[in-house]
């Protein structure tokens, strides 16, 4: 089975801007920005989504929240805000089979999102 594209930027075989690391989760700038702030926080356990993530999974997902606040902290998101999404499925837009969670902020969002 051939690694998911996060899966190689965390074992470092394609480059990326990381903002945060540790045992769990990778956060790194997304190359197709959506936003002046765009970054992606993901597992480096392969979860292919949301959906697919199991009862033993929830250590991994609280940690993921809690490192995705941090992450937002540490780019000064807090105060103006920022938003945090998580595709799952092609209608919504999942492109990379990896749960991966899209730190949004830097300007004023719509909602509904689109």
């Amino acid at each position: 089975m051939s690694k998911t594209l996060f899966e190689k930027i965390a074992a470092r075989e394609i480059p990326a801007n990381i903002v945060y690391e540790d045992d769990v989760v990778l956060a790194f700038r997304d190359i197709n920005p959506q936003a002046p702030t765009h970054v992606l926080i993901v597992p480096k356990k392969l979860i292919a989504n949301l959906a697919a993530a199991k009862p033993e999974d929830a250590t991994t997902l609280a940690h993921l929240l809690l490192k995705a606040a941090e992450v937002a902290q540490k780019l000064g998101l807090v105060t103006s805000g920022y938003r945090l999404v998580f595709n799952v499925g092609p209608d919504a837009g999942e492109s990379v089979p990896h749960l991966h969670g899209h730190i949004l902020g830097g300007r004023q969002l719509g909602w509904p999102p689109g």
